[in-house]
Parts: C-alpha cells; structure tokens; sequence
C-alpha cells in the first residue's frame, strides 16, 4: 500500500472541495494516484469536475515569434526560480536571444537548440543571478499558403498562438486571446483521442448508474454529458469569450476562416512547486525548536 503523505491529501481537497477523511479513503484505494481518486471520486459522490494541478515549481515567461507573412511561428517558455528574476532585464535578455535563435532555425528540440553558445550564456546566467535558469519548452507552427499564425501574450505567463486557415491576423489574435483566456483542450471533438474519452465515459455512466434510472435513459443521460463534455475541451465548441453569443468555430467560418490548431503554454504548469517554511527554515538554522 502507498504511502499517503499530508500533501497528497491536500492537493486533492484542494482540487475537489471534498472533506479530508473522504480524500484519504480516496487515494488509499487508488494506491497514492491523485487522477485515479479524482475518478473514483467522480463516480462515488457525484463530483462533477476536479481543478487541475496549480502547483508549479516554475517563474518565468512565455515568449513567441511571428514571421511577418504569418506562415510560421515559435512559442517559447523559459524558467527561472523566482518571479523578481524573471522581471529582470539579464533573464529577459537571455530569453528573447533564445526565442530569436529558436524561430531563426525554425528549431523546436530544446537541446539542439541549447547545445554549444546558448547553453554557454545559460551556465554564465545562473553564476550571475544566482538562480537555475532552464529553457522548458519549444512549440512551432508551420502552415501552408493559406495560413494565418498569430500569437497573443497574457503577462508574459500565458502565451498562445493560433493558426487558420484563411482569415485575417485580427481574427487569429482575438481567438489567441480566448484560448489564453478559456483553455481549451483541443481544436474540435474530432481531435479528442479515445482514451480520454472513454475515460469520461466510464465517470459519467457510474454516476448516472446511481440514479436508479431505467437503461435507456441512462444511455440518454450519459450520451447527453458526453456531448457536454466535448463542447467544453473543444475551442470551436466554446462561446467566443468576447460574444458569448457565438460559438469560436461560428465566428471563424463567418469570416471565412478554419480554426486549424493552437498552442498554449501557461508558465510553469504541471511542475510541483516546493513549499517553502520560511520560519521553520530560520529557527533551523538558528537552531530553535518549534
């Protein structure tokens, strides 16, 4: 059996709102796996959705380059330790000189890119900060005659681009600018692979099992969520943030336009952040008991 550590439990109180006895029970049956309790969370008390993970152990920025034609585009997330360090002007610096050279080799493999003078100034960087400075991510879009890439930045934290296929470079920002805003999972229903579907599948048909239901209204029960569910991971399914009145893939087809693909990163996400007790940290080295 797996260890239940505090944090654990916390994390998945934290997701869930859920009490803290009904969250321990739920990862000691799923063995320590957070998302597995989170399902059978779902299932058991009608838990219609969990908060994704805040955590992050990660500052910094994310940062992109367009080509001027808008048929090609880099998205680039580079850390460091602290938020005072990635408003400093040397961490800045290092980061546009990484994303120039990124879209520059229209290069999306961090150690290709980082290998030989990059890595160099990133290894100089961090003796001169005093902070580990590390370039995550790359993401490029490449697209064809007909299309049309921009980016949007939300506070340098939050950074996206959009392609189309027609349009204009407006329309690109301003559903830049709803994916920044709304996250979506995937461009269309289409695009959501079996797995996770099924997995929503399987969370919704335990929690209408429950109703006590005929069959076939559960089937009707579980077939309406589903297709719920769809409309809120896809983007062209989603209410255009700016009019909720027109769904994103609408808005794009009225201007003659095709949402193609999107990227998003948000800094830091999915990277566990350690918790600091600054005044434990203090009377240790002070060598006070607490």
């Amino acid at each position: 059996m797996a260890n239940i550590t505090a944090s654990q439990v916390k994390e998945l109180r934290e997701r869930t709102g859920l009490g803290m006895m009904e969250c321990k029970k739920a990862l000691v049956e799923a063995n320590g796996d957070i998302e597995a309790a989170i399902d059978e969370l779902r299932k058991s008390s009608g838990l219609k959705a969990a908060k994704k993970a805040g955590r992050t152990a990660a500052e910094g920025v994310a940062v992109s380059r367009v080509s001027e034609d808008g048929k090609f585009a880099v998205l680039v997330e580079v850390n460091s330790e602290t938020d005072f360090v990635a408003r400093d002007d040397n961490f800045l610096n290092f980061v546009n000189v990484v994303a120039e050279k990124a879209f520059a080799d229209q290069q999306d493999d961090v150690a290709a890119l980082m290998a030989g003078e990059l890595e160099n100034a990133r290894e100089a960087l961090v003796q001169k900060i005093g902070e580990n400075i590390s370039v995550r991510r790359i993401a490029k879009l490449q697209g064809g005659d007909d299309a049309v890439i921009a980016g949007y930045s939300h506070g340098g934290r939050i950074g996206v681009l959009v392609e189309l296929k027609g349009g204009t470079e407006e329309l690109a920002k301003d559903i830049a600018m709803h994916v920044a805003a709304i996250n979506p999972q995937f461009v269309s229903a289409e695009q959501v692979p079996q797995d996770v579907l099924e997995r929503e599948k399987e969370v919704v048909r335990a929690q209408s099992e429950s109703s006590d239901k005929p069959a076939e209204i559960i089937e009707k029960m579980v077939q309406g969520r589903i297709k719920k569910f769809l409309a809120e991971i896809s983007l062209v399914e989603q209410p255009f943030v700016k009019d909720p009145d027109v769904k994103v893939g609408e808005l794009a087809r009225k201007a003659g336009a095709e949402v193609v693909s999107f990227v998003r990163f948000e800094v830091g996400e999915g990277i566990e952040k350690e918790e600091v007790d600054f005044a434990a940290e203090v009377a240790a080295t002070a060598g006070i008991n607490r």
